[in-house]
């Protein structure tokens, strides 16, 4: 993928991310947070930004001495991203288990909140660009699968001798071996914001994502704001989710629980 490419066709036309990640075939969300870590704009004065520090991209610039610098960074990561943990993360540099103890008492801080409301009235679209952004994620969380963030399957690998050569059979052909394996993308390959914690264990790295059932739940009550194939993306995704639930139950009540599901997402119910 040439990020450079695209990011030079983004700054220079008039194309929007939605027609941008459909001409190279990339996720929307993927997108969306590749423009944000590296500061595009289609605005000439500010093309060497990603050089600058973090605070350099984020715009409006905060006016008031009655927050810190501290305070100021939270608050506009806070409109960046609608997250006190990660927002408080980043203006803090410290680790998620800080900034999830520490993110929402920011919150609580009527200083903070008043200069929220003021950054927030300040934005080009006002609250409807708010509603749109924090539906947007709502929905990269609920229809997020595992596949954006691994690859994973069998390879075929050849069988070696104590030479470390290739083995073969009297046919003249080599000797293989199948090997599951699970290979984590790299991070500019990812939307980040859908990640809440990373950690390395005794059993290795574990990512995990934001709740997609609370995602879910929230998309129901506003299915009148969704487009007819996200309607039909969250209907599939919810009988999905209902599926997995039946694994507890005993096999014949299962079997016929899912078969009904599954006439319903044919709609023949």
């Amino acid at each position: 993928m040439n990020w450079d490419e695209i990011r030079k066709e983004f700054e220079t036309s008039k194309i929007t991310l939605k027609a941008l990640a459909e001409k190279y075939d990339i996720k929307i969300g993927t997108l969306k947070s590749r423009k944000s870590r590296q500061g595009w704009s289609r605005d000439p004065t500010k093309k060497d930004a990603t050089k600058k520090k973090k605070v350099a991209t984020l715009e409006p610039v905060i006016e008031t001495d009655d927050l810190t610098d501290k305070q100021k960074m939270f608050c506009l990561y806070y409109i960046k991203y609608f997250n006190a943990t990660k927002a408080y993360q980043k203006a803090y540099e410290c680790d998620y288990k800080t900034a999830g103890s520490n993110g929402h008492r920011m919150l609580k801080n009527a200083e903070i909140i008043a200069e929220i409301k003021k950054l927030k009235a300040e934005q080009q679209h006002g609250l409807l660009l708010d509603a749109q952004a924090v539906l947007q994620k709502y929905i990269d969380i609920a229809f997020a699968d595992i596949t954006d963030f691994v690859d994973f399957g069998q390879r075929e690998m050849p069988e070696l001798d104590h030479n470390g050569d290739p083995r073969i059979d009297e046919n003249g052909e080599e000797i293989t071996y199948s090997y599951s394996y699970v290979n984590f993308k790299n991070s500019d390959e990812v939307d980040g914001t859908l990640i809440t914690e990373v950690k390395k264990g005794k059993d290795g790295v574990s990512v995990k994502l934001a709740d997609k059932m609370k995602a879910l739940e929230f998309l129901s009550k506003y299915t009148d704001l969704l487009s007819e194939n996200d309607k039909k993306r969250l209907q599939e995704e919810k009988l999905r989710m209902e599926i997995s639930k039946l694994q507890n139950n005993d096999e014949t009540s299962q079997e016929s629980q899912v078969a009904k599901m599954l006439r319903k997402l044919a709609g023949d119910e």
